[in-house]
């Protein structure tokens, strides 16, 4: 089915990936050319972005892939590099960090600023002892004192980690603990929803769960006061230093982020700063073509992979704006605000929050949104609305850049370009480097048709391994034992005729009725656009007895009773404009869904829930946003014998 574009390449650009595609002697306008030159060289690809970007090393390279196998290969074998050297070597016009707190107070840090606080920073660690291979670990919420404590670690070539405060102590200790850290920066609290969370006791406890940490550093982000057992963050990065990166081999560890954890102990994911440098210049620099003197804002928490992601817009000289706060508070339009108020190039947001916009009549096109070329949207699939409610409310000028990707790899799999069109329910191509394809259970290449999404090319940014992994045994039973060889994401996509991508939701919560494989996204793109309906939750639970259970839970707006005339109209509106199989075995009214800290709907823990799977051993409650809700479902007990809704 032809889906005619919602935006356009403008042909009088311009953009940095076009002047890339003309070293590389490819044409500018043709993005698929290009894409299939940088999956079938990927020697010629990646020795390419390196030279573009200018990246600095001690020798440079002598060969760009050692071997091509997954895992092991082996990138740039022999040189020596530093993230952080790259993020402070250059410096745009403005300043380098906006950090905005959801008070409204602004705080801008110029390059100088940054650049000094980091070396200052990081010649207190080296005072301390840390060096090489150390860890760092940051219980902090999304502000400029964060940043700074991660280049630090990273210039001198320790590892550093980092959670929110949303998770209690035990949470984050179940993280860090695994890490043996040496030095803990945490802060006094945290502002959300109108409210300002006092984290002093958390951190207390945090650090006495931690005993391998020598000293704590104590930032003061709400202005509660300081605890004298630590050290004042003030304190901390007010010696003057000269700045000094140790160069480091380019699989040297950079960080550890750590999965969700919902199901069993969160794995430490270890990537390297040599793949992470050049992924992100890569994704940054080409695919969203951020400039020096942007100013980029991506909603995140330090919980989820797309703080790194944003803080490396440093690395091409943007202006970072971080928000620490709610993005409805005190209202839906608050990013639009921000967006306005900081002259944002690059916005990057949700699925559910461009969702709840539409449903509260947001209007962003009433803010000066002039600067605003892109929209960037991850951490589900984008349902077809959102794109022509972005075209026709924030402005048909600024693209709508959906991607798919994840913590593992830091980076995406699929996205955008300036220099490819949009069309709505679909994201526009494989990223460069990213040999991606839909394959089915034969391990063969499906296209216009839902397969398993994998990777059949190594990328840099893939992990260097798990932490407290020796022989890699975990890491390969991630993503490597059912395509041998093959990365498997875990996703189920689509790859369409013309080189795009559908992403239809997790294949390890799979609906699969009567032996049909549906996707959760169809359904909720259909469900959560009805405006009795507020967001939604599909769960497929073999049970016992062989039968199979298909119950939507739903959470209702304001005032909405779901009565039976409500549930038949979401049962036609999934008929119609889903599929009869989608419809499900019963809807059932839910105080909340319950999600990871990154926001990603927990389908399979509540499946196991519902499959009669103990609470306490079905998920870690530390791990969800909302543990309360886990109560109502574990409460809940399937028909027997189980129902079968209409086929």
């Amino acid at each position: 089915m032809t889906v005619d574009p919602i935006w356009r390449p403008d042909p009088g650009s311009d953009p940095a990936i076009g002047r890339f595609a003309r070293l590389v002697g490819r044409s500018p306008s043709d993005y698929h050319e290009l894409w299939r030159w940088s999956v079938d060289d990927l020697e010629g690809f990646w020795g390419a972005v390196w030279n573009f970007f200018d990246v600095a090393s001690d020798r440079g390279f002598d060969r760009v892939l050692e071997d091509e196998r997954m895992p092991g290969a082996r990138w740039f074998p022999g040189s020596r590099l530093n993230y952080a050297e790259h993020v402070l070597r250059g410096g745009g016009a403005g300043p380098a960090l906006i950090a905005v707190t959801e008070d409204g107070t602004t705080t801008a840090v110029t390059w100088p600023e940054l650049r000094a606080q980091v070396a200052a920073f990081a010649g207190w660690l080296r005072g301390q002892g840390v060096g090489a291979g150390d860890r760092v670990v940051g219980y902090l919420p999304n502000a400029a004192p964060t940043v700074v404590a991660f280049l630090a670690a990273a210039s001198i070539g320790a590892v550093w980690s980092v959670c929110g405060q949303d998770y209690g102590a035990d949470g984050a200790a179940a993280r860090f603990g695994q890490l043996d850290p040496t030095v803990l920066v945490t802060a006094d609290g945290y502002r959300f929803n109108g409210r300002v969370h006092d984290r002093r006791s958390d951190a207390a406890r945090l650090r006495d769960l931690l005993p391998t940490v020598r000293v704590t550093v104590l930032v003061d982000h709400v202005g509660t006061p300081g605890d004298p057992t630590m050290v004042p963050w003030a304190e901390a990065v007010a010696t003057q230093a000269p700045p000094w990166f140790d160069r480091v081999d380019f699989d040297a560890p950079l960080w550890v982020l750590f999965s969700s954890g919902t199901t069993g102990a969160p794995k430490g994911i270890v990537h390297g700063h040599g793949g992470v440098l050049l992924e992100h210049l890569k994704l940054a620099g080409l695919h969203l073509d951020l400039r020096a003197g942007d100013r980029f804002l991506w909603y995140t928490t330090t919980n989820w992979m797309m703080w790194n992601l944003a803080v490396s817009g440093l690395l091409v000289d943007a202006t970072v704006v971080l928000y620490d706060g709610s993005p409805a508070f005190p209202g839906p339009d608050r990013l639009w605000r921000l967006a306005a108020e900081h002259r944002v190039s690059i916005l990057g947001v949700s699925p559910g929050y461009l969702l709840a916009c539409a449903k509260a009549g947001v209007e962003p096109g009433a803010f000066d949104l002039g600067a605003l070329r892109v929209v960037g949207s991850t951490g589900a699939p984008l349902p077809e609305s959102c794109y022509h409610w972005v075209a026709d409310h924030v402005g048909p000028s600024v693209q709508l850049a959906s991607t798919t990707g994840g913590t593992d790899v830091v980076s995406g799999f699929a996205g955008s370009a300036p220099t490819t069109p949009v069309r709505p329910g679909e994201i526009s191509a494989p990223l460069l480097g990213v040999a991606l394809e839909a394959w089915d259970a034969d391990g063969k290449s499906v296209v216009a048709e839902v397969g398993e999404l994998v990777v059949t090319k190594p990328m840099p940014s893939m992990p260097v391994g798990f932490w407290n992994d020796p022989d890699g045994t975990r890491y390969r039973d991630a993503y490597f034992t059912t395509y041998p060889g093959v990365w498997r994401h875990g996703d189920w996509m689509a790859v369409t005729e013309r080189g795009g991508v559908i992403v239809t939701g997790r294949s390890d919560s799979t609906l699969n009725r009567n032996g049909v494989r549906l996707g959760s996204a169809d359904l909720y793109a259909v469900v959560e656009e009805l405006p009795e309906i507020r967001e939604a939750l599909v769960i497929g639970a073999e049970l016992v007895d062989g039968g199979y259970w298909m119950p939507l839970f739903v959470v209702l707006a304001d005032g909405v009773e779901l009565d039976q005339a409500l549930k038949d109209r979401i049962a036609e509106a999934i008929r119609v404009h889903a599929s009869p199989r989608h419809v499900p075995d019963a809807v059932i009214a839910a105080p909340g869904i319950p999600h990871t800290r990154t926001g990603k709907k927990l389908e399979v823990p509540v499946k196991r829930l519902l499959q009669g799977v103990p609470l306490e051993q079905a998920l870690d409650r530390a791990a969800v946003d909302d543990p309360a809700l886990l109560d109502f479902y574990a409460r809940l007990v399937p028909p027997r014998p189980s129902g079968e809704g209409e086929p």
